[in-house]
């Protein structure tokens, strides 16, 4: 079995979908169906159940799926144990400023034990930049949230978080057990700098234009809401500061932590730490 027809079982076994796979592979999907086809042959079973309703891994399949994973796995760490030898052994991952996210540092610990040698340098960037440096050629690879500008980029969803209006304690509205988008049409919103990638700016803004104070990181916008009354959207689960609270937000989409890289880009590292992050997200 070569490395590459593995790579492309794994993505269809995770996506359950031959065209979600291709599209993650960067290929069309009739050579992608001919190679799963030619791996059962070689197999001699069949890996996928195909219906009407869907595509689901058979019980030969999901025993290949643990043994393809781990073989791309130590794969990876052949080349990346070969890259150390040579001193280029160096990964740098964007993250969003004032993260605290546990399944991140569950992710840095497993990383940490895949790949021991591997120097992980990490830049910080504010709420202006979602992709973290990614566009601008100076991160590997981001761990951030969307949505925002995808072009060029691969993104891999690893989980979704539901959102909250960031309100000061002794707002009237801090008292509801839910508020939609609208109750707030008629408030100032904390908002991001001109320039700021619209898909992101609007996805924070509730989907509509806003007026309000500029921010460009947590605490700022925390700041914003407890010393102007201004409001603004956060995530459900986020310790807001004292004098804050957060209501649940009733028709707003959840916030989708991502994975993002360059299209393209083979580096074994970012492959590595994509399947690592996905295994942390899941637990």
């Amino acid at each position: 079995m070569e490395l590459r027809t593995l790579r492309y079982f794994v993505a269809v076994a995770e996506e359950l979908h031959f065209g979600r796979a291709a599209v993650r592979l960067h290929m069309s999907q009739p050579p992608l169906s001919r190679a799963i086809k030619q791996l059962e042959t070689e197999v001699g079973a069949a890996l996928f159940d195909r219906s009407s309703a869907g595509v689901t891994l058979t019980p030969v399949g999901a025993v290949l799926l643990d043994e393809a994973r781990s073989l791309l796995d130590q794969a990876d760490r052949v080349r990346v144990r070969v890259a150390a030898a040579a001193g280029a052994a160096t990964l740098t991952v964007g993250m969003l400023g004032d993260s605290t996210d546990p399944d991140a540092s569950r992710l840095a610990g497993a990383y940490r034990r895949l790949h021991p040698r591997v120097e992980v340098r990490i830049r910080e960037a504010d709420l202006t930049d979602p992709t973290c440096g990614l566009h601008a050629g100076l991160v590997d690879v981001a761990l951030t949230r969307g949505p925002f500008d995808e072009t060029g980029l691969t993104v891999h969803v690893l989980r979704a978080d539901p959102v909250g209006a960031l309100l000061r304690a002794d707002d009237p509205l801090a008292r509801h057990g839910s508020v939609w988008p609208a109750d707030l049409a008629d408030r100032r919103w904390f908002r991001f700098p001109e320039g700021t990638d619209p898909r992101w700016q609007s996805y924070w803004n509730g989907g509509e234009p806003r007026e309000g104070p500029v921010v460009r990181a947590v605490q700022e916008c925390q700041q914003a809401v407890l010393w102007n009354g201004t409001v603004g959207m956060t995530l459900l689960n986020h310790e807001p500061a004292a004098g804050l609270t957060v209501v649940p937000l009733t028709g707003m989409p959840p916030s989708r932590v991502v994975a993002a890289w360059n299209e393209g880009d083979t580096n074994p590292l970012i492959r590595s730490f994509v399947r690592t992050a996905i295994a942390a997200y899941r637990h």
